[in-house]
Parts: C-alpha cells; structure tokens; sequence
C-alpha cells in the first residue's frame, strides 16, 4: 500500500553502499528523494543516481508495466502481454520440462550479487529444483577482495572507518564517483589532518589531493604492497604484540617480502623506492585504513594483490581499532543473505552441490565451499554452448543484465541465444531481456521493504516501500515464492527452501532477536551492541583462528599460500604482440551518472555522459593525430571483435594506458543487443582466462590493445558534439 503523505526515512539500493535517505510523498506520488543528514552512516552523503534515477526507474517510460512473453524469433521485439498467472506457469512448466530432459542441473540462475534478496531468492529457486548453478557477477567486482579475506580470516570487507583514521591508503579506488559516504567521510578526515596515499594509475580526484600519490604501471600494486610490508618490518614499524598474538605466518611473510625490497619493486611498478618507503613509514604511523577498489580487483592476480595489503594491515594492527579496518558485526541471531545460502536448512546433499559448475577447479568460489557457494560463470558459458561437463539449457535472470556485463559479449549473446528457455525478472528493457522467453516486472528500491547492513557504520538499514508497486510490479521474493508454490504443485518439494509466506517473516527471520524492528522502521536504520578488538571471544574465521599471513585454505588448494607477483599481461607478451598492440587497456572507471549497465535509457544521465569514453593521454594521442571527440576502436589481444569509443584527451591517464568505463549500451539503437555489440567494452574482453586460480576471475584490466581511428560512417552515434 501506499503511504500517506508526508517524509519517510529509507535506504537508497541503487548500488551498495545504503546510502540514508528521505523518501516525500505528495498526492500518493513520490515527490523527491534526498539524504538524510541524521543517517549515523552516510550522514547527509547522497548521489544522483539516488536523487534522479530511482523516482525515474520507479515512473518513467522505460518501465516494464506488466509481464510479457516473446512473440516469434529471439530478439524480434515482439511481445504479448499476459498476466503473473500465466507467465508463472509457463515458467514453472517450462523449467520442468527442461530438468525432464537434461536434468536438474540443466537449471541455472543469475543475479548481480547476493547482497540483497533477490540473490538468496534466486539461488533457492533452483536448489527448490535440484539444481546447485547460480551465477553472479562478483567474480567482476568484489570478490577477490572478499576471498582474500576470506582465505586470510581477518572479516574487515565493508568496514571502513575513514572518518576517523589517521592515514588512508586508498588503492585502485575513486571514492569520489564510487561511494560519497566513504569520500566525504575521507574529507572530513583530511579536514582533521589525517594523510592520504593513494595507489592507482589514474589521476583520479583523491589521487590529486593526496599527500603521496603512487602511479604504477596496470597491474603491479602487489609489487608495492610487499616492499612497503619489507620496510615495515626491517624498520620494525609493526605492531610486534598484536602479530605473536593474533596472527600466525609471520616469519613466511618476512621472507617472502624481503624478495621485494623498494628498489626491485620500482623496477616492477615504475614507482620511485624513495616514495615507496616514505609512504611504508606514513601508513604504519596508524591508526590507518586501508579503502580499497575494483582497481585490483580486476586482475587475475587480484586475490594475491589484496592478500598483499590484507597482510600489511594484519602486521600494523590495524584490525578492529578506531580509524582501522573494522572487523563486519552483526546483531544477536542476525543472518545475511549470505548465511541463507550455507545453511543446512537450505542446502543441497553433498553430492549434489559438489556439481556446481567450476567447483572443482575453483573449491573457495564455486560450489559449497565457496564463498557465495554460486557457480563459475565461464564455466556455465561454456556449458551452454558445448554441453561439457553436462549441458546447462534454462536459464532464469533477475536484475542483471549480464548480456552487457560480462566479458565477451558476442560470446554471451551467442549463449543465452542458444538456451531452451530464458525467463528475466527486470525493471526495463534491456539486451538480455530483449532475448528472453518470458520477462517479469520488477518492483523498485521505493515499492519494496528490504533490511541489510552497514559493516563501516555498524547498523541495521531499512529500506521502505513507501508506495505500491507500479502497474502491478512483484519483488523477487514475492513472484519467486509465489512461482515455489506452483512448483509445489506440480511435484516439487519447495517448501523446505521457502518456509516463509511473507517479505515481513522474511525479514524478521534475518533480523534475529536484537534489533528493534519498530526503531528500524521508524528511522531507518537501527543501532546493535558491539566493542572493538574482542578477538578472545569474536575470533578470527580461519582454520587457525587467526589472522593468517600464510594461508592454510590456499595451500590445501594447492595456491600458494603467501601473496605474490604476477607480471601483467603486456609484460607476458611477446615482443611482437607488443608492437600489435602498444597500450594498455584500464577498464570499470566509475561514472557518478551510472551503476554499472543501469541508467543508459534515463534522459538526465545521458544528457551528463552522452558518449562512452575512452581516456587518452595528449602525448598518446598526438603521435596518433587524434583530437578530443574522435572515434576509435578499441581492439585487445584477446579477441578480434573492437568496440567504439570517443576519446578524451587528458592527463588523468597515463602515457601509454588507455582507460574507459564499463556497461555501455544504447536503448535508441536498433536490435536486440541495443548497440552492446558496438559501444561495449566488453566485447574486446574475453571470459575465458588466465583465471584468477582462487576466484576464477578473468583480466579485465592490464589488458594490451591497440587503437584505431574509425571513418565518420562507422560512428555508432552521429551526434558527435
């Protein structure tokens, strides 16, 4: 139902961070969304995309209204609509159809991640169906610093606390567009005199006003992190109580760093000895806080990369104290989505969950070991299309849209083309709805209640569903649920895996027993009891049950156990690929207009960033006669499919490396792919490795390329201005 008129506190969803917000209501219609300066989390920080993008994904025209099955050929734009009724049984009909012929395990799901319900929902979906595949996208964002905390045992992803710091080292992040909380929480620290050292490539706003700014070459950052952990501990800089205490692998580490003292770092990075030890110095004068970003996240060494730096916060004592890294609390009988998906209630006989794609080659990420226990999407693509190790030909999506987002974009359109049966739950029209069998109207971040945590500020959020659902819109809990109980009907035992009737019993069961649920509502968010650096009684989640420098999990995988160095990739290639392909290629800059692939079809954030861009430095672009609004191609060592940028001639990138964003596709343009296979990066990507050998991950940064200038007719977008 809708609320009465007036001003209601909630939790903007529109990327992660939830941020606090005030949601006003006029004439039963949402009338502005805007921060709320009594938020203990985001106080008053706030972005466009809160403000514009959701009352306009909430209302505009781009809006699915009702659900629809496909009339004719894939992507022919053809739709009847039809009611939930129908589209329910014909997904429930269709996905059985499907497991009669191929089997359970024929079944895959996919979402961007299991930070919200829709994940658990998901996931569930096709245990309910015997099926242990689900797909996420954080094998492309966040997950090797998740499974390098993981396998180290520290549990400080999320937790932040830059306001009261002393010295940020902010790594392959730009707090800036990527998180106004944690940028403005960094300027008012730097207001009280804390330092800043900055690790990236890229000239980005915190890189210009930090103290010490690094730029290393694409891909070296671990390189910097062991000789800063060398100095540290030759200078004895570390916090020698807390390490024979809480950690174990010390004297592993110690040797492991002295292979790189500053100087063959420099050689490594191309970032000066000198820098690099002033700013060992400067971080272990702590309390410090390590920010870290997509940055290195995006390397298939990325999980060793954080290890590196996990490590360093591990010896300094940074963990669990005031202006550190906090260590993720939780309310009394708290569950996250995350503990939904490990829980024995819900889970698959071993047997079973031990055929999640990829679990074999990668037991941390894939799988019921794994981190989020989801499949390896690589691995799913590849067995879609050639039906190896067992053939995967159903696929249903919610609130991804992974035809734009994952890597190889001809390759993933090439798959989900081929699938049996596609069903996608979304808000809009995209490239992987415009191929689906049957699409699902999704409620938005304003139609639905939702209840999550901030691990920095150390409460409960609530996010509100101040209004009715638009034209009928369902959350993911609601229609997978209702889509549950049909299955049920039709033979399926579902109701172990949805116990709940209710969005509301649902969240009373994540909130467990301590939080106040008429506060939480009542706010928006909800305070807990917690204290700081009780590690005798909240302990480290490792096999030791400390923090663990050398990794016994990696070793039992046969990774190596301590972080290492991995050359990029441009400096494994051979000479004459780098002649082919001279530059090299940085990719997931951050847009303050757009979150991920979402927004392209919203007028005011085209109107802010028309055009994808392509960052070049004036020294690169000079010796190619290329002027700022020029069109090139952009074409890796990996593929031979190119994709279409403008370019930008600045400073912000350094000479030699090239550098644009991610999730671009054009909703005016003519077909299914809506222009991805032109504007999208990811169509120069590939999915297929080297892998991470922890996360499966690919390179999606560090990547060779080359640049060419495209005639004015091969331009994808006309309005060059």
């Amino acid at each position: 139902m809708t609320l009465p008129d007036g001003t209601y506190p909630s939790t903007c969803w529109e990327c992660s961070t939830r941020c606090g917000s005030l949601v006003t209501l006029q004439g039963g219609k949402v009338a502005r969304v805007g921060p709320n300066k009594d938020h203990p989390g985001s106080k008053g920080a706030f972005c466009i995309k809160g403000i514009r993008a959701l009352p306009e994904l909430t209302y505009g025209e781009a809006r699915i209204r009702h659900p629809m099955r496909r009339v004719g050929q894939r992507g022919s734009g053809n739709w009847d609509e039809i009611s939930w009724d129908e589209a329910l049984d014909e997904i429930a009909d269709r996905l059985l159809l499907v497991r009669k012929e191929y089997g359970p395990e024929s079944l895959v799901g996919a979402v961007s991640s299991a930070f919200f319900s829709r994940g658990a929902m998901v996931a569930l979906l096709m245990r309910s169906l015997g099926s242990p595949n689900w797909m996420m996208n954080q094998d492309l964002c966040g997950g090797c610093r998740a499974l390098s905390d993981k396998v180290t045992g520290l549990g400080i992803v999320g937790g932040e606390d830059v306001e009261n710091t002393n010295c940020a080292l902010i790594v392959g992040r730009n707090p800036s567009a990527a998180d106004p909380v944690q940028w403005m929480g960094l300027r008012r620290a730097m207001e009280k005199g804390a330092k800043s050292i900055v690790i990236d490539p890229a000239e980005t706003p915190a890189a210009k006003s930090a103290d010490i700014w690094l730029r290393p070459r694409p891909g070296t950052d671990v390189a910097i992190a062991l000789a800063m952990t060398q100095v540290i501990i030759e200078e004895q800089l570390y916090d020698e109580s807390f390490v024979d205490t809480w950690t174990s692998g010390f004297d592993e580490l110690k040797n492991r760093a002295s292979d790189f003292p500053p100087t063959r770092a420099e050689e490594l990075s191309g970032v000066p000895a000198a820098d690099i030890v002033t700013s060992a110095r400067m971080y272990a004068d702590g309390p410090s806080c390590f920010v870290s970003g997509h940055g290195i996240d995006a390397f298939s060494n990325g999980v060793q990369t954080f290890r590196a730096f996990h490590c360093l916060v591990a010896i300094t004592g940074n963990v669990d104290r005031k202006g550190g890294n906090l260590r993720v609390k939780r309310p009394r009988g708290f569950r996250n989505y995350i503990d939904i998906l490990h829980a024995p209630d819900f889970s698959l006989p071993p047997e079973v969950a031990a055929k999640t794609l990829g679990a074999d080659q990668f037991p941390l990420w894939a799988g019921p070991k794994g981190w989020q226990t989801s499949a390896h999407n690589p691995t799913v693509l590849d067995a879609i299309l050639n039906g190896k190790p067992y053939p995967v030909r159903a696929m249903y999506v919610s609130g991804v849209n992974i035809a734009v987002t994952y890597p190889d974009t001809h390759k993933v359109m090439a798959a989900l083309n081929s699938l049996d049966f596609l069903a996608v739950a979304s808000h809009n029209m995209t490239p992987t709805s415009e191929i689906a069998d049957i699409v699902l109207p999704k409620t938005t971040g304003l139609e639905e209640e939702e209840v999550s945590l901030d691990p920095s500020a150390q409460i409960v959020c609530y996010t509100n569903p101040v209004k009715k659902p638009e034209n009928g819109a369902r959350s993911d809990f609601d229609f997978t649920t209702d889509l549950a109980r049909r299955l049920e009907k039709r033979g399926v035992e579902t109701r172990r895996f949805f116990p709940w009737e209710t969005k509301v019993e649902f969240n009373e069961y994540l909130l467990g027993d301590e939080v106040d649920w008429a506060l939480l509502k009542k706010q928006g968010w909800a305070p807990f009891d917690f204290k700081l650096g009780n590690f005798a009684e909240d302990t480290f989640r490792s096999p030791s049950g400390k923090i663990e420098l050398w990794s016994e999990l990696l070793d039992g995988i046969g990774v190596d156990p301590l972080p290492g160095y991995v050359p990029p990739r441009l400096e494994q290639a051979d000479k004459s690929t780098r002649a082919d392909f001279p530059f090299t290629l940085i990719t997931g800059a951050r847009e303050k207009t757009y979150h991920h692939s979402r927004y392209r079809d919203q007028a005011w954030a085209r109107k802010v960033s028309p055009f994808p861009r392509l960052q070049v430095h004036p020294s690169d672009a000079a010796g190619m006669d290329l002027a700022d609004g020029d069109w090139v191609a952009v074409q890796t060592s990996n593929l031979p499919h190119r994709c279409k940028l403008k370019i930008s001639v600045t400073r912000e990138t350094d000479q030699g490396s090239v550098r644009t964003g991610m999730g671009w596709w054009l909703p005016e343009a003519v077909g299914p792919e809506r222009g991805a296979l032109d504007v999208n990066v990811n169509v120069a990507l590939s999915y297929d490795g080297p892998w991470d050998p922890v996360t499966g991950s690919a390179d999606t940064r560090g990547i060779p390329c080359r640049i060419m200038r495209i005639p004015e007719n091969e331009t994808p977008m006309r309005d060059s201005t």
